[in-house]
């Protein structure tokens, strides 16, 4: 092949080169990371009960998520070789597939090919991602978005022939039993469509009437099928909630810099965190201030909007930055629609190689906050093994509350690590203990009531208990 060809090829597919290079390492920096707080009690821990039953298939608590539920039935298998390695690896590979369908979308909205490339590594590199990327309960996230972005390439490109609307369709569903908010995507394809010219008006209301069926029909699952929802008051909406999760949204997406070295306490670095910023701005200035006519243009205002149907359903409850995932298609797809028009390429490249720098400065220390932070709960685990001495059946587990501040995944506290004594189940390879009762008390509570709750556990058949402190562990048999 001469140099010429090679050059096009690299030139029309450079991103997708750099991921293929970043995801094996990705991999092995990711699967180290250990469970902690959800993910010791969430669908994706092991289970070891049927598969096929209706509080692992069809609800639990709220969620209707079988695809999780499966995954924690496969890990149950063999917890100490699959678990979180399974779900570490899963995620990464979805991660990478959603980069490849921001990729694919980008061709179908004729977006250039400088400007694919840019989208397509912004949405593998943003920090953004890493709540999702680098967590062991991710999985739902990121298949969420990635048979929604399927879905709306499905659509766009009329890739079922006559039978589009039902594929477009099908994998919403499947993204929709991933996580609830996969519903959204029966909008925003439609929306997309009309944003970019390919659908009038009357079209856009015949098939946002086709998408609204599939609310519809899940409506009509969750109220006929056998369920347990139980509605947590943290999860009510309300409009100052919304009007908060909104700017904690486009914080999340849009200002690149190292939350932990901003926002955790035990861990601010404000001149770190104002590097990792200033690094940024003068692509998000050529993107955003130069380019300020497109900003009213209708595909970049439909893009927005369609990121915002994305986070909604956690815009109205609960948003973390986990659930920024959801629209971090969009935000790519933004980026490389405004790129196309910066004039001055060299510029917009030597402001993008400076943002990935920023990207990469942030995501090595988000992932080594996430690493380190997770190993307490596995020391803690063999501190309680070690002084409980021998294997024992019953466990009562008293967490006295800490007043350390926690971050997202990143930064956990030691409590949080440690799960309830979960993490010596998985310690054990789930042989002990069988069972664990638990309850948290305030971090002022004086060590006669600790004692006294601890006599009463005993009492009613627990062999021993753990008082849970920071990072120690009391055994009181």
């Amino acid at each position: 092949m001469q140099l010429t060809q090679r050059m096009k090829i690299f030139e029309k597919y450079w991103s997708l080169i750099i991921v293929v290079l970043l995801t094996p390492i990705a991999m092995i920096g990711i699967s180290g990371i250990l469970p902690t707080f959800d993910d010791w009690t969430s669908l994706i821990a092991p289970s070891f009960g049927e598969l096929f039953s209706k509080e692992r298939l069809l609800f639990y608590g709220y969620h209707w998520r079988p695809f999780d539920a499966t995954i924690g039935y496969i890990v149950g298998q063999n917890p100490h070789l699959l678990f979180p390695l399974l779900n570490h690896i899963c995620v990464v590979v979805g991660h990478v597939g959603c980069t490849v369908m921001v990729w694919k979308l980008c061709g179908t909205l004729k977006i250039d090919d400088f400007s694919k490339n840019i989208a397509t590594l912004f949405f593998f590199l943003t920090p953004a991602m890493l709540a999702t990327t680098l967590a062991v309960d991710g999985l739902n996230q990121t298949y969420a978005n990635l048979w929604g972005l399927l879905s709306a390439w499905i659509y766009l490109n009329k890739r079922g022939g006559r039978f589009t609307h039902v594929v477009w369709l099908f994998f919403i569903a499947i993204a929709t039993l991933c996580k609830e908010n996969g519903l959204m995507w029966a909008l925003v394809a439609p929306l997309m469509a009309f944003g970019f010219q390919q659908l009038t008006p009357r079209k856009l209301m015949r098939d946002l009437a086709i998408g609204c069926s599939m609310f519809v029909v899940y409506a009509l699952f969750v109220l006929l099928l056998p369920s347990n929802i139980i509605i947590e008051p943290e999860y009510m909406p309300g409009v100052v909630k919304s009007l908060r999760n909104i700017a904690k949204f486009f914080f999340a997406t849009w200002v690149t810099v190292d939350h932990v070295w901003l926002l955790h306490e035990s861990h601010r670095n404000l001149l770190l965190a104002a590097v990792t910023f200033m690094l940024s701005l003068p692509f998000i200035y050529l993107l955003f201030i130069r380019n300020g006519r497109k900003l009213l243009s209708r595909p970049f205002l439909i893009l927005l909007l369609c990121q915002l149907i994305l986070v909604a359903p956690h815009l109205g409850t609960v948003f973390s930055m986990m659930h920024a995932y959801a629209g971090l298609g969009m935000s790519a797809l933004i980026v490389g629609w405004l790129c196309q028009y910066c004039q001055q390429k060299k510029h917009v490249l030597w402001a993008y190689v400076l943002l990935i720098l920023s990207f990469l400065i942030i995501d090595v220390h988000l992932w080594h906050e996430s690493y380190v932070s997770a190993l307490a709960g596995r020391d803690m685990a063999q501190q309680a093994i070690e002084k409980t001495g021998k294997p024992v059946d019953k466990v009562f587990v008293i967490t006295v509350e800490d007043d350390v501040k926690k971050l997202s995944s990143f930064c956990v506290s030691p409590c949080d690590a440690f799960g309830w004594g979960l993490s010596v189940q998985y310690a054990t390879n789930y042989e002990w203990p069988t069972e664990i009762g638990d309850t948290i008390v305030a971090h002022d509570t004086d060590e006669t009531a600790l004692q006294n709750i601890a006599h009463e556990a005993l009492e009613s058949g627990y062999e021993c208990v753990w008082i849970v402190n920071k990072t120690n562990i009391e055994v009181v048999r």
